[in-house]
């Protein structure tokens, strides 16, 4: 099993989908659209499109989004130099980081000149998924930053076909990314709750551009003759077409909207027909899931966020989390005793005493004893007596 938090991760990744003994991706249309129903579009990644399926039981969204962006790109690599070869890839997607941002920026100064491209690469991408660093704030964080991934294989795109990009093209495909879902959330005849925080969303995403508000204005003061590509158009329809069904339904007027958008982009409407279809399809069943639809309470989202991310540690750590507090009788008793009643607060600071010493001794468990990271305990704590046998719960007796 893959683990995209661990040292490793890409070359794993390469070598269980042996892609040497694989076709090249060759149809561009196909590609797109198969990653459209990942959901990898809209930052909220369930599946990928490989010729071996990927494990992922247990994941973070953000370690669903560090494979997502390197399998896309590698597709995006496989479409434009018709081969799969992994290291000309990797060597070409640091090329490509290393022109968007300069060492000096920040973004690439944990590079070290002993790590191995791939782990270099594995640096970068977990900067770029990087989200809700500021999330308990009067700003929206980077909640939606990774719906906005899929820019960077647009800009990825065109490095591999030119040889060359800037900042400038990532700050104009933004500008005219967010300009455009604003319009979108405007042609909504019936509001909901969700389109003004959205937009906000939109807005405080970017990563290149500073979007200041200014008259709504229409379609045709966007200058989209700017996104030539197929991928650019596809992906602005898509996007925009995302915003709309926040509420779950599409109106008329919004549908609209979307044809006279892909008639200025010179797109069909079969795609954008299919693209509603497959967008609504994918947001009604996701949608509960998705974290910019569930933003309204930062605090709530942060602890949610934080909760799964406990979860997650416990769950990959559970053999030998269990092996050292089986060694603890005393803990083990306590554990087993507050299952069945509440502990009393002399209890409770001796079961966090010890599990903070075990944390200890277990490397991937060390964010609890850094500065601030007993605050997490009692989250730890709720989620240990499920890992204890079921005989310590008479909730799960068959009796």
């Amino acid at each position: 099993m893959i683990n995209p938090s661990a040292y490793g991760w890409i070359e794993k990744f390469f070598l269980e989908q042996n892609f040497s003994n694989q076709s090249p991706i060759l149809d561009s249309i196909k590609f797109y659209e198969s990653t459209r129903l990942t959901g990898f579009l809209v930052g909220y990644t369930t599946y990928f499109v490989t010729p071996i399926n990927i494990e992922t039981k247990g994941w973070s969204n953000e370690e669903f989004s560090k494979l997502a962006l390197l399998n896309t790109m590698f597709g995006v690599y496989q479409l434009i130099e018709n081969n799969q070869n992994q290291e000309d890839f990797i060597k070409k997607c640091i090329a490509f980081y290393e022109k968007l941002h300069k060492k000096s920026s920040g973004l690439l100064d944990k590079i070290l000149p002993k790590d191995s491209p791939s782990s270099n690469l594995e640096k970068i991408i977990a900067t770029r998924v990087q989200t809700n660093e500021n999330i308990v704030s009067k700003n929206f964080s980077h909640i939606l930053t990774n719906a906005l991934l899929f820019i960077d294989v647009l800009a990825f795109k065109k490095f591999l076909q030119y040889g060359k990009i800037s900042e400038k093209y990532l700050k104009r495909t933004e500008e005219i990314i967010v300009k455009t879902v604003s319009l979108a959330l405007n042609a909504k005849v019936t509001k909901s709750k969700y389109d003004d925080l959205l937009q906000k969303l939109f807005e405080s995403s970017v990563r290149y551009s500073k979007f200041n508000k200014t008259e709504m204005g229409s379609l045709d003061d966007i200058d989209l003759s700017f996104f030539t590509d197929d991928y650019e158009k596809f992906y602005l329809i898509d996007i925009a077409g995302m915003s709309m069904w926040s509420d779950a339904k599409m109106e008329t007027s919004e549908e609209n909207f979307l044809y006279k958008l892909a008639n200025k982009l010179n797109v069909s409407i079969i795609f954008v027909q299919k693209s509603i279809k497959e967008m609504g399809d994918f947001l009604t069943l996701n949608k509960s899931e998705i974290p910019y639809f569930n933003f309204s309470n930062p605090v709530k989202h942060f602890y949610d966020h934080t909760t799964h991310n406990v979860q997650t540690l416990i769950s990959r750590n559970k053999a030998r989390l269990l092996l050292e507090i089986s060694q603890s009788k005393e803990l083990m008793k306590l554990l087993a005793q507050s299952t069945k009643r509440e502990l009393n607060a002399d209890e409770k600071k001796k079961v966090r005493n010890q599990i903070l010493d075990i944390c200890k001794t277990i490397p991937s468990l060390t964010i609890f004893i850094i500065p601030g990271g007993s605050l997490l305990l009692p989250i730890l704590i709720k989620f240990i007596p499920q890992l204890l046998p079921s005989a310590f719960n008479e909730n799960l007796s068959s009796e």
